[in-house]
């Protein structure tokens, strides 16, 4: 199934000719934003479109598709093979991934149990479809910085939302396991809390991890940490968007066992990662002219180790 199709199988049957020829440019769509009462928009590369009778228009016109009430719960059950119910612990956390690594982001009314714990999301109005794109070498120009002496160091991805983080730890992650030119395949650990790295469907990873990577789907990193340790005895441990002090603590536990860590965070300079100062590897990346790119990589002591030019990776 191509990419495009399996966007296309989001929808019932009776709205799948409103997308074909939207759809068009599945390689630069990033998302499909989706909202009762609201018009459906598009993001390609950075710009938002919208979906009109006539196709895919720049600004808002009089014949745009306003999603109702009704065509919000069809699609809500194709998602789920009509059958919501068999799908709750995924709607639980706001989203669900879809064959294809595509994750389905959701909001609506919220129903809190006795402790105060989301128990369920009714009544959805909002989705936000976002596009998997795995990027098969975005890791090539990094990966002679992240070997001594045949070990994966210690590797901290850093930047702003949107800069291709997940991406390039996701090629890392398959370069690491299936062997590369700087070391060999090595047991990965992947903790895939939001199924965004490995884009599970059903436990299946979607995109391509690696030959030798396990992958916990949906997991909180800190508990799924642990449970790699004790189960899976990884070589290096791989997890999306650290941020807290239980995920530091988590992190140095690993790393006491022995294994490597390969992270990502939200920032744009050492000094917001200053409670990370254990990584040996610390790589920046930033957007220019909407590409994703290198912008430095910095060793254990935080020298520049990476050329001062921009290296375009994804």
């Amino acid at each position: 199934m191509t990419k495009r199709d399996e966007i296309i199988h989001i929808f019932p049957d009776s709205m799948k000719n409103r997308w074909e020829h939207a759809l068009c440019r599945i390689d630069k769509l990033q998302e499909i934003r989706l909202g009762v009462g609201q018009p459906v928009r598009l993001k390609f590369a950075g710009e938002e479109k919208f979906l009109s009778s006539r196709g895919i228009v720049n600004v808002p016109s009089q014949d745009l598709w306003y999603i109702t009430e009704w065509e919000m719960d069809e699609i809500i059950k194709n998602i789920c093979r009509y059958s919501i119910y068999a799908f709750e612990n995924e709607i639980r956390q706001g989203f669900l991934t879809v064959p294809g690594g595509h994750r389905i982001g959701m909001a609506g009314q919220v129903v809190l149990n006795e402790n105060g714990n989301v128990r369920n999301i009714t009544h959805i109005r909002f989705l936000n479809i976002r596009i998997s794109h795995e990027v098969i070498g975005a890791a090539q120009e990094v990966m002679p910085y992240l070997y001594e002496n045949d070990r994966v160091l210690n590797t901290l991805l850093i930047s702003p939302p949107g800069c291709g983080k997940t991406t390039l730890l996701r090629d890392i992650v398959r370069q690491a396991s299936d062997g590369n030119p700087y070391g060999q395949g090595r047991q990965i650990g992947v903790v895939d809390e939001r199924s965004e790295i490995a884009g599970g469907f059903m436990g299946i990873p979607q995109n391509n991890v690696g030959i030798r990577t396990d992958v916990l789907d949906g997991c909180p990193k800190v508990q799924g940490m642990m449970m790699l340790m004790r189960s899976m005895a990884p070589s290096v441990v791989a997890v999306d968007e650290i941020g807290g002090e239980e995920d530091r603590k988590a992190l140095c536990r690993v790393l006491q066992c022995g294994s490597s860590v390969v992270a990502s965070m939200h920032g744009n300079s050492i000094d917001d990662v200053k409670k990370y100062l254990f990584f040996e590897r610390y790589i920046f990346l930033e957007k220019k002219h909407g590409s994703c790119s290198v912008r430095e990589i910095l060793d254990k002591n935080q020298s520049r180790i990476f050329p001062a030019e921009t290296k375009k990776v994804c």
